[in-house]
């Protein structure tokens, strides 16, 4: 009996020991087991059903289709120019920024591709009202009206020519599909600390943010606009732990993305909705 137990210690022995003697970096890890164990879980988000609305083209390039989301350049963040402007019905306050759809032209043999193709968009700008136009003829983004401001570039992937106009659609919501990790772009400076939130899988409208330091307690983000959000806390010097919650409830925390020694105008990456 004892004789068979013996090697048992000593490997327990060796195993604390080899985790004792582990260079701090690797501790990352398991400091990264414990942060999850606050994140909420879930279902993966699904497709909705189809729904009616209208919708038009806007002229603009990647550095201005970001607008009012907060975005940067839609083509460099990863959206391409497969963008929309979605109306006060859909925008929500900026709180559907990020969020993606599948439109296709529908009820208009004139104007609609034949094969009704699908286009897939995230929404990354805001189509205000215009109260000197009827919603019907020019107000086009009038609530309670829904209606896609689709850019112009990709316009013609459902339509066959621009001289559409507006054009009766179909669409819905779809996961987002996103290449790497979540990113954290940190603009401002010491005193005002503002982290604009982009690239997110998922649902991908962001709801929620939080911001966890070595000395700093989690803290929530206020909404600036768009996926701009803000804090009155200090960040500086040091390394920053994000908590990102999403519309379908789940949230998702990467530990140590941002270094202590991170600088303002830098993006970093962390980890990602699947």
């Amino acid at each position: 009996m004892t004789m068979k137990t013996l090697p048992l210690q000593a490997l327990l022995g060796s195993l604390l020991l080899f985790l004792l003697l582990l260079p701090d970096h690797v501790h990352v890890f398991a400091a990264l087991g414990a942060e999850e164990e606050h994140d909420k879980v879930g279902p993966r988000f699904k497709p909705s059903p189809w729904k009616r609305a209208h919708a038009t083209f806007y002229e603009g390039g990647s550095g201005t289709f970001g607008g009012a989301c907060g975005y940067h350049d839609v083509v460099q963040e990863g959206y391409g120019l497969e963008t929309v402007a979605l109306s006060d019905a859909l925008f929500n306050k900026g709180q559907s920024c990020g969020a993606c759809f599948e439109i296709k032209c529908v009820d208009s043999p004139q104007w609609c591709k034949p094969g009704q193709p699908v286009l897939s968009v995230t929404a990354t700008n805001h189509c205000p009202p215009n109260w000197n136009e009827p919603s019907d003829n020019g107000g086009w983004c009038n609530p309670p009206r829904e209606h896609f401001g689709i850019a112009k570039p990709v316009f013609l992937n459902i339509v066959s020519e621009h001289k559409a106009g507006i054009v009766p659609v179909e669409y819905r919501r779809v996961p987002c599909k996103k290449k790497g990790g979540m990113r954290f772009t940190i603009p401002g400076n010491p005193y005002f600390n503002e982290v604009l939130v982009w690239n997110v899988a998922g649902s991908g409208d962001v709801t929620r943010v939080e911001v966890k330091g070595e000395k700093l307690p989690w803290t929530s983000l206020e909404r600036m606009w768009g996926q701009r959000w803000v804090t009155g806390a200090k960040l500086y010097e040091e390394a920053l732990t994000f908590r990102v919650g999403e519309r379908d409830g789940r949230t998702i925390t990467s530990v140590n993305v941002a270094p202590k020694n991170w600088q303002f105008g830098q993006t970093y990456e962390g980890k990602n909705f699947d």
